[in-house]
């Protein structure tokens, strides 16, 4: 339900249910034999059932923060381009975004497939059974450590991805500033917009391959990090 990649809207419910129901068999094979018995009041196995889907929501919100990175960055970059007005609807976020955020979140999560990360995502179900035993007791406060770590991990990637976006923006906008001063007759914005998209893209495609494998490096140690716990 929130896993990037398997979790998106844009899947039709239908596919994401098949697959859910699919991978909860696969898990329930594997863990069965660590699972407790089964409560003899049906209060406590709903107590159970929550605390187990509680487990399960914070781990893939603190997994889907990452993604988020592709949109901070997005977004930056599509300002200091003069693309900020350009909306799309981003399947990640599940509204409206910046049309650079929505082309590097559709970017990661084809490559996540084709990296096979999504399969460490599944693993990394399977060892919450470990790390987080079932009738357990729930670590908030390691919980809350963790997504508070995950989003400034993540804000901060997405800024260092759209780091030279930003060096450029400030070296380009000095640049106009001065040439508006020197010459006040000239039409600074009308001449500058469309070197300014162009320059945008031309940057966007030499970084471009560099700042995805970035993200997938930062992708693969969070959950190896996580994995290696379990």
């Amino acid at each position: 339900m929130l896993l990037p990649a398997l979790g998106e809207t844009a899947i039709p419910q239908r596919v994401r249910l098949m697959i859910a129901l699919s991978i909860s068999f696969l898990i329930y094979t594997s863990v069965r034999n660590i699972l407790p018995a089964m409560p003899a009041s049906p209060f406590m196995l709903g107590v159970l059932i929550i605390f187990e889907v509680l487990v399960g929501v914070l781990i893939g919100t603190s997994i889907k923060l990452l993604m988020s990175a592709l949109h901070t960055g997005g977004t930056i970059i599509a300002m200091q381009t003069g693309l900020a007005m350009a909306q799309a609807f981003d399947p990640a976020q599940g509204a409206q975004s910046a049309l650079m955020s929505t082309f590097l979140t559709l970017m990661a999560v084809v490559l996540l497939f084709v990296t096979n990360m999504h399969h460490m995502m599944i693993s990394a179900m399977y060892d919450s059974y470990i790390l987080f035993p079932a009738g357990g007791e729930i670590m908030m406060n390691d919980f809350a450590e963790l997504v508070v770590n995950t989003v400034s991990n993540s804000f901060l990637l997405g800024v260092q991805i759209a780091s030279p976006f930003i060096v450029y923006g400030l070296i380009f906008n000095i640049g106009l500033g001065i040439i508006a001063r020197l010459m006040p007759q000239l039409q600074v914005f009308f001449i500058a917009m469309p070197l300014n998209i162009a320059a945008g893209f031309l940057i966007l495609g030499i970084v471009l391959a560099a700042s995805m494998n970035w993200f997938l490096q930062n992708m693969e140690g969070a959950l190896g990090a996580f994995l290696y716990q379990g």
